[in-house]
């Protein structure tokens, strides 16, 4: 209870020095997300039901757009460091509006569909790494983890909402729910223009950009991210064939809205927590966390769903956001371009998940036990981290003289043969 209280003073305490702009922007991290959330988990069923394509195209056309929303991330981190943050941000946000305006004109012209739906994960890649270097800009160490925790609670709070709003609606009233989604990013869109420039953002100019997209590379964190979004996708990607099997549609709904409920509850109050955690450390528990909750998931019960659900989430509460404020320290280069980076770390994973975790789950689904597919996975959680153990293993041996080596953790050159740090 006392860690409890600790943790309620100290994000209460942190958050007392927003002012407008960045509380405009924690309010954008649940309305973007909130309208988002009510088109693109349907797109497969939209595309599939309401505009006729195969499922093979489908499946082709949604891995397409995850991997440009995910891994384009690096590319809004460059623009940004170009361009400046409130411009990409605002930028960003016209292209996402065209995409929902878009898919309003697919129902009239199909062909349009695809267009739209990879413009609406272009204009997503293009902002998410502004609008958290927008957030943190200018705030102290100290305070980044409770910044950076209760905007991914804006963002799950509104990818929780979304669905929930337009389901009963995106077969039904499609036309309607685009209308909506479309004048929701519009107004969101109005709000961004008038934001002021980040305080004391250094003018950017076309120097800013003449730095490769990895230059400044964080290696650990970076493969450390990779990691942790290739091992939680298997149940992201996987849960759902595997939940509704053994129970239902709704009680995997069930199942998702416990795990939002975490992020949206426990990320903030633990953030400081995992702001002191050594790295090493940090690591450690979340690999453990994600192993276990994997494990316990190829119970099959609906209890074992709920409880791996819960130590899936709790995993990866600690591994994204510790990754994130890790590389944020050891990176020279601006935040914008780490944030990018770091997103491309995530898209790798996500990815690899989706390949080589579908071949698994294909493999044991007709060895007639899917109840291996976690259980596979679990040891994958035990077994690969320690190459990143290795890694740092590797950099130690060869240390820069002046790498600045801290409590469980290494500082490793970065790509350009330089030692990143803050």
């Amino acid at each position: 209870m006392a860690d409890q209280a600790t943790g309620v003073k100290g994000l209460r305490a942190a958050l007392s020095t927003l002012d407008g702009p960045p509380r405009f922007l924690l309010l954008s991290s649940f309305l973007i997300p909130l309208g988002s959330f009510m088109v693109l988990p349907f797109m497969s069923v939209f595309l599939h039901e309401r505009l006729g394509m195969g499922l093979g195209t489908v499946g082709v056309v949604l891995a397409v757009a995850s991997l440009v929303q995910f891994s384009g991330g690096i590319v809004g981190g460059a623009l940004a460091d170009r361009i400046g943050l409130r411009r990409t941000m605002l930028g960003a946000l016209i292209i996402r509006t065209a995409g929902f305006v878009g898919l309003l004109l697919a129902l009239r012209r199909p062909s349009l569909a695809v267009v739209a739906l990879v413009l609406t994960c272009c204009g997503a890649a293009l902002y998410l790494p502004a609008n958290k270097a927008y957030l943190v800009h200018g705030v102290d160490e100290m305070r980044r983890p409770a910044f950076l925790s209760v905007g991914n609670a804006a963002l799950n709070a509104g990818m929780a909402v979304g669905p929930l709003v337009a389901g009963p609606f995106v077969l039904s009233s499609p036309g309607w729910l685009f209308v909506a989604v479309t004048a929701l990013f519009v107004l969101v869109t109005a709000g961004h223009a008038r934001l002021p420039d980040a305080k004391g953002e250094r003018e950017p100019g076309p120097e800013a950009g003449g730095r490769g997209l990895l230059a400044g590379l964080s290696v650990l964190p970076f493969a450390a991210n990779a990691l942790a979004f290739y091992l939680y996708f298997h149940f992201q990607h996987f849960l759902a064939v595997y939940a509704v099997e053994r129970a239902s549609s709704a009680f995997y709904s069930l199942v998702l809205l416990l795990c939002f409920a975490l992020v949206i509850v426990v990320q903030p109050l633990a953030s400081a927590l995992i702001g002191r955690m050594p790295y090493a450390t940090a690591l450690t528990v979340g690999f453990t966390s994600l192993a276990a909750g994997l494990a316990v998931l190829a119970g099959g019960t609906r209890p074992a769903l709920l409880a791996g659900g819960a130590l899936i989430t709790l995993g990866d509460i600690v591994l994204f956001l510790k990754n994130d404020l890790e590389a944020l320290r050891r990176s020279p280069r601006s935040d914008a371009v780490v944030f990018g980076q770091q997103r491309l770390a995530a898209g790798l994973g996500a990815c690899a998940s989706g390949v080589l975790g579908g071949q698994l789950y294909d493999l044991t689904a007709h060895a007639g036990g899917t109840g291996w597919f976690w259980l596979l996975a679990a040891a994958q959680c035990l077994l690969l981290p320690p190459l990143l153990a290795a890694l740092r293993a590797r950099k130690a041996d060869h240390p820069h003289p002046h790498a600045d080596h801290d409590e469980g953790a290494l500082t490793p050159h970065d790509t350009d043969g330089r030692v990143p740090g803050r």
